[in-house]
């Protein structure tokens, strides 16, 4: 018979946009006879349904060995599972990105009816041609981008790029600047900094490109500078201030691209993630020369 856990914890939670919770004694299904306050924590969160947690810090932790009950269908993975979660805009025939810049445009080079006559019968292949800019879609930004003695996308370590340690910051509605105080609950040394803004959801719209889009400040930059921060990705159009205000100026990218930090901008689908206990990739082609590129993002959750 498989053996089941449970653990029991005092836990006080955090919201970002203000007030909180406090449980005493709560039990929860985990997968096994031990577990990190910090998957805890994203266990507690999962099986709540709760949004724009800061923080969570657990107590009083026990783990009782007993038959499992469950509760409002979250169960416990099993040990070894996994999920992937797709994070990118699919890149189409026309789509815009960023409004007033070129849309790729997705031709054929070879078609199948011509491939026939170089091929055995009954053989045929189709290779297709795409003529684009390199921000499209969702896309990685590397310090070639800002800066003309930057790495770039041939330079920029796969260790930086691929496979890291992630977690996601839930910023609350209605909030256009990510500052360093909405970033301070986080440990973010060594992992790629998700932020979900939720304005995803006006991609390729009007609206994506509105003054009022979500952004992270300079001192938030600087203060994930400071931390160690390995990656930063955004669901917004750009990981800076779009508005008139701005100026042009662009402190985040200047910040976090000096730091030799990768930069994705225009995720999507980041509300499907847990807040910390996942890894995630966004490795483009290693094209030298080029400094921004689209990837295929995608997160995977243990």
């Amino acid at each position: 018979m498989t053996e089941q856990y449970r653990a029991q914890f005092d836990a006080e939670i955090a919201f970002a946009n203000g007030g909180g919770l406090r449980t005493e004694g709560f039990r929860l299904d985990i997968p096994g006879p031990e577990i990190t306050d910090e998957a805890l924590a994203a266990l507690l969160v999962r099986h709540l349904g709760l949004l724009m947690v800061a923080e969570v810090r657990i107590s009083e932790k026990t783990i009782i060995r007993e038959a499992h009950k469950g509760g409002r269908g979250v169960a416990a993975d099993a040990p070894g599972r996994r999920r992937l979660v797709e994070l990118s805009h699919p890149v189409t025939d026309g789509m815009v990105t960023l409004p007033g810049w070129p849309a790729p445009r997705i031709s054929d080079w070879l078609t199948r009816e011509a491939s026939r006559a170089t091929y055995a019968p009954g053989v045929e292949f189709h290779v297709a041609r795409i003529d684009m800019i390199a921000n499209t879609g969702t896309y990685v930004d590397t310090p070639a981008h800002r800066f003309a003695d930057g790495a770039d996308l041939s330079g920029v370590p796969v260790d930086r790029l691929a496979d890291l340690p992630a977690l996601v910051v839930r910023v609350p509605a209605g909030t256009r600047a990510v500052d360093r105080l909405l970033l301070a609950p986080y440990e973010v040394a060594g992992r790629a900094v998700l932020l979900h803004t939720g304005w995803d959801a006006h991609f390729g719209t009007d609206r994506y490109a509105a003054p009022e889009a979500p952004y992270l400040t300079g001192e938030g930059a600087e203060a994930l500078v400071a931390a160690g921060a390995a990656l930063v990705g955004i669901d917004s159009i750009n990981i800076d201030d779009m508005g008139p205000a701005a100026r042009g100026e662009r402190p985040a990218h200047s910040a976090l691209l000096a730091a030799g930090i990768p930069i994705v901008e225009h995720l999507t689908g980041l509300e499907a993630l847990p807040p910390t206990g996942f890894r995630f990739t966004a490795a483009p082609p290693r094209v030298a020369g080029m400094g921004t590129f689209p990837v295929r993002a995608f997160a995977v959750v243990d």
